[in-house]
């Protein structure tokens, strides 16, 4: 069997056993909205944990996050994961529990908007469709980030064209969110977290063999300046975009330096959780409120090893390949080029599968909360108030397609970088619904229009 062939078999079986999940929830997913939406308040620790940091990290984890640690050394990325890392922590320590606890009472909320609405006793609706026109569009945005994962790792691996494989990414991540509704993303997320943090732990020990060692991998890179610095950033020669070498050795200018306010700005990212309503939205769903911290637990784990392998991946990545990816665009796949030079080609199709899982746990969270959006909250909330959850659930399928179609318009150009937009999409969250959740969980003299003015 040829080694394209393999890969290609590994990750079929892995679609296979997602599309299997989906159908299992379906029926449960069609009961109610309530079901569809929210999976009617039934997840376990273990699910919310995983299944909350897995939408949460999307492919961003194991190509972003890896190709800026590849591009420009590890202050970049190692700030973005400190910050992220103790976002984590706070977001579950802090607003898990009350989230959980007042969106019930809340009129027993299954969306965001319509938490914030219940919790300010509106009549009009208007924070409701603000939020949910937010929603939509930065949802929109993140799932473009997740289609362009796609596409990369299809067109990179099977040498095929970028916009046909991101298409059929798509497609197969639309038909499975349509099927399944939250319960089968949650059980499929808790999944493929355990997936992804196995694909980085896998190529992490591989590469590290390779290279001869950690010492090896340090020793390949510490010349190049500001790599390896957290107050300095490498700066790559390039020309029109392409990085230049000589003689087999990439070319590097002098480090860049790294003050304080880049520092703050990428520790700002943990800030983002706040807002964020894939992570948001498990903190409702849980079982019970007391079961929230263990959850914390299994999720700051999980956060802290899967981001602190993805950070050195790509330091190891220019240790073994320093000139294999030239431009910042290529240089979000090391992953993929690690699991194809390291391993044989039935495992590292497994591996990357890891890819496959964190963009549609991802993408499936993204796509579902931006219709339940539209469709319980502008459609049934502002337009057709007697709907019934059949047709509620029509409405959001609907939905769905569409903002496939407005995503993989938006994910056509193959050299955007996964990294600059998901950061759009993440500041957009955080400044958008983070200071409000806070205010409306922690102050009881918030107002409606102050609301609306934030």
């Amino acid at each position: 069997m040829g080694d394209t062939l393999q890969i290609l078999t590994a990750m079929i079986i892995y679609m296979a056993a997602v599309i299997i999940i989906g159908v299992t929830f379906a029926r449960k997913a069609n009961a109610s909205s309530d079901a569809y939406f929210l999976g009617g308040r039934s997840l376990g620790p273990w699910v919310t944990a995983m299944s909350a940091e897995a939408s949460d990290m999307s492919g961003w984890l194991l190509m972003g996050l890896p190709g800026v640690a590849y591009w420009c050394g590890i202050a970049d990325a190692a700030w973005t994961a400190i910050g992220l890392a103790a976002g984590t922590y706070i977001n579950w320590l802090i607003v898990s529990k009350r989230l959980r606890r007042y969106s019930e009472k809340a009129g027993n909320a299954i969306t965001l908007p319509e938490y914030f609405s219940n919790r300010f006793h509106e009549k009009k609706k208007v924070i409701m469709t603000i939020a949910a026109v937010f929603i939509l569009i930065f949802f929109t945005v993140y799932a473009a980030s997740c289609l362009v994962t796609c596409g990369k790792l299809f067109s990179t691996l099977f040498g095929m064209p970028y916009i046909p494989m991101m298409i059929v990414g798509a497609v197969f991540v639309l038909i499975y969110t349509i099927i399944g509704g939250f319960l089968a993303e949650s059980a499929s997320d808790f999944m493929q977290a355990i997936v992804m943090i196995i694909a980085l732990g896998v190529i992490v020990l591989v590469g590290t063999y390779a290279a001869g060692g950690l010492g090896a991998v340090i020793d390949n890179v510490k010349d190049i300046p500001g790599f390896l610095e957290f107050f300095g950033m490498a700066t790559p020669q390039t020309v029109d975009g392409v990085q230049q070498a000589a003689n087999g050795v990439p070319l590097f200018g002098e480090a860049a330096p790294y003050g304080i306010i880049s520092v703050v700005s990428m520790l700002a990212w943990g800030l983002g959780y706040f807002g964020v309503p894939q992570v948001l939205l498990r903190f409702m769903a849980i079982r019970h409120e007391d079961e929230l911290t263990r959850s914390r637990r299994i999720a700051t784990v999980w956060v802290l090893i899967s981001l602190t392998i993805a950070v050195f991946i790509g330091v190891m990545g220019r240790a073994l390949y320093p000139t294999a990816l030239t431009t910042s665009s290529d240089a979000e796949n090391v992953f993929i080029l690690l699991s194809t030079n390291l391993l044989p080609p039935l495992i590292a199709g497994f591996v990357m599968a890891g890819i496959l899982a964190a963009t549609i746990s991802s993408s499936d969270s993204y796509l579902l909360i931006a219709a339940s959006a539209f469709a319980k909250n502008i459609y049934q909330g502002l337009f057709r108030k007697k709907a019934s959850d059949r047709e509620v659930l029509n409405i959001s399928r609907l939905t769905l397609l569409l903002i496939a179609v407005i995503a993989i318009i938006i994910a056509l150009d193959e050299n955007s970088v996964i990294f600059t937009i998901v950061s759009f999409a993440w500041a957009g969250f955080g400044a958008t619904f983070g200071p409000l959740m806070l205010f409306s969980l922690f102050w009881k003299r918030t107002t409606r229009a102050g609301a609306i003015a934030g």
